[in-house]
């Protein structure tokens, strides 16, 4: 630990009472901690598992973008990126380096329906504030990436797009909120007089609060549940494909992605990650240990696919013809929501309050949401101003992909 870090506070025993209690000890769980703690609040972060952040965070690619089919969202997320620009300086964490990278977002279109699609959204962005978006022609994409493939006919592309380390995002929000952390400590139910949660149960022990906030991603119904209130939220299992060492691939690629399909990949160590996301893949229930299926590598790997990252760059097809890649995989599960917006605020039950439903976008709305849900906890945003109220009118929408 750097000197002048504060240390994570792990405590021995729950201690007696908090001002707020936060369930789940992931990036929003670590988030909410984080601006209650800005608030002036004391704050009590319960973890099940024997460290922070290990279950769906750090299963992400920790990639964060301003390409959203909605202002509210991109709004969200745009409070994040500018959080996390100036990281050490606001969690007062001197010389906390997140490793963000900037090498952009680039949808590329192999059709004229893709093509037309991103005419479309590129000025749609424009009129929501992203002005800085570009719609290249697959010749000037090319010029500028020449790994791209010959059918690409045309792209989209902002910069300012890119990633981070999720983990160190997660463990610099823990550290700066100075929260006592109870590991190995689940909640199992809530203590509530009047109709209201009053407290947080553990098996070592009841926590009494004013609020209890449920963060605990694929696992928040069954415990908002235990409080009295019903969830609809979906677990789907997402996979992503672990490329530790891919010479062929530029290190200095942008997120790239198949506007047709989703398929995409992002540089990572010598190699990358790369990823697809299935939209009839059903929901199932929240899991401690998601499986993986091999199906899902060889979908991405084999040219053959329609879904492969051949259709991107022929860079796809000479690694698969060599047959000397290395990968491994790795599963985590999205959380999403009927609408795939999240539900942010006070729930139906005084002093249970929900961080939840971020379908995929977990990391990089962290810091817009958590903050969004302190103030509208404390009563600082009224219920008609937070278009991610729990209680909102929920309008089912077809998975967006990415």
């Amino acid at each position: 630990m750097r000197a002048g870090w504060p240390a994570l506070r792990v405590a021995a025993e729950p201690p007696p009472s908090a001002d707020v209690v936060v369930i789940g000890g992931g990036i929003v769980g670590a988030a909410t901690a984080f601006f209650a703690r800005r608030a002036g609040l004391r704050v009590v972060l319960l973890e099940k598992r024997p460290a922070l952040c290990t279950l769906t965070t750090p299963a992400s690619t920790g990639a964060f973008r301003l390409q959203f089919d909605n202002a509210e969202e991109i709004g969200l997320v745009r409070e994040g990126i500018d959080l996390f620009d100036h990281f050490a300086d606001v969690a007062e964490l001197p010389g906390y380096d997140l490793r963000i990278r900037k090498p952009g977002y680039l949808f590329c279109a192999r059709s004229e329906v893709g093509a037309q699609h991103q005419r479309h959204f590129v000025e749609a962005l424009h009129g929501w504030g992203v002005a800085d978006v570009e719609l290249l022609s697959g010749d000037e994409a090319r010029y500028r990436f020449p790994y791209l493939s010959p059918d690409i006919i045309q792209a989209r592309f902002r910069a300012g797009d890119g990633w981070l380390d999720p983990k160190r995002l997660t463990i610099g929000y823990a550290r700066a909120s100075r929260a006592t952390m109870c590991l190995d400590t689940p909640a199992i139910g809530f203590e509530i007089r009047d109709g209201r949660v009053t407290g947080v149960q553990t098996p070592r022990g009841t926590i009494a609060c004013d609020h209890a906030v449920v963060a605990t991603g694929p696992f928040a119904a069954p415990v908002a549940a235990l409080a009295g209130c019903a969830l609809d939220l979906r677990p789907t299992i997402r996979h992503k494909l672990i490329i530790p060492e891919l010479p062929a691939l530029p290190m200095d690629s942008p997120m790239t992605i198949d506007e047709e399909t989703a398929a995409h990949w992002r540089p990572v160590l010598a190699g990358c990650y790369a990823l697809w996301t299935e939209p009839g893949t059903p929901p199932g229930e929240p899991l401690d240990n998601v499986p993986t299926s091999v199906d899902f590598a060889f979908g991405l790997l084999d040219p053959r696919s329609p879904r492969s990252l051949a259709r991107l760059s022929p860079i796809w097809e000479s690694v698969w013809e060599d047959g000397n890649l290395y990968w491994v995989l790795q599963a985590g599960q999205y959380t999403y929501t009927a609408d795939h917006r999240p539900l942010l605020g006070p729930s139906g039950v005084p002093g249970l309050v929900l961080n939840v439903g971020y379908s995929g976008h977990g990391i990089m709305a962290s810091a817009g949401g958590s903050r969004l849900v302190v103030d509208a906890m404390l009563g600082r945003l009224a219920a008609e101003a937070n278009p991610f109220r729990p209680d909102r009118t929920m309008v089912e929408r077809p998975l967006d992909i990415l």
